[in-house]
């Protein structure tokens, strides 16, 4: 049963993902929570499961014509970077204040959609 509910939960997690963007780690992180991961644990397998399908959806959208890649470039360099250091940073940062720095993420991100 805990092995159709991971197939159903990933099933979910590339679905929301062709919705939000990447933001399907958004709903990655507490899915793997539920299934006993910690935080950290939680956040860097979400990353590593989002990447995949990411660069799947990522492909199907480029061969559609729906994505303008010169829009994107601003983006890459100063993300890769960013992505560099979060690798380095997330070491040093404890379970609880990642819980807390992702909570208060997660609430920030709600109320600008709601206010937009």
């Amino acid at each position: 049963m805990r092995f159709i509910k991971r197939l159903l939960a990933g099933i979910v997690i590339g679905t929301i993902n062709i919705f939000l963007g990447a933001g399907g780690g958004m709903i990655t992180v507490p899915i793997y929570k539920h299934f006993g991961m910690e935080q950290k644990q939680a956040q860097i397998h979400a990353v590593a499961t989002i990447l995949p399908i990411t660069i799947v959806s990522s492909i199907i959208y480029l061969i559609n014509g729906n994505v303008n890649l010169s829009d994107s470039y601003i983006y890459l360099i100063p993300g890769l970077i960013g992505s560099i250091a979060g690798t380095f940073l997330i070491k040093k940062v404890s379970n609880k204040k990642l819980t807390i720095i992702f909570a208060i993420f997660m609430v920030w991100a709600g109320v600008r959609l709601l206010i937009k």
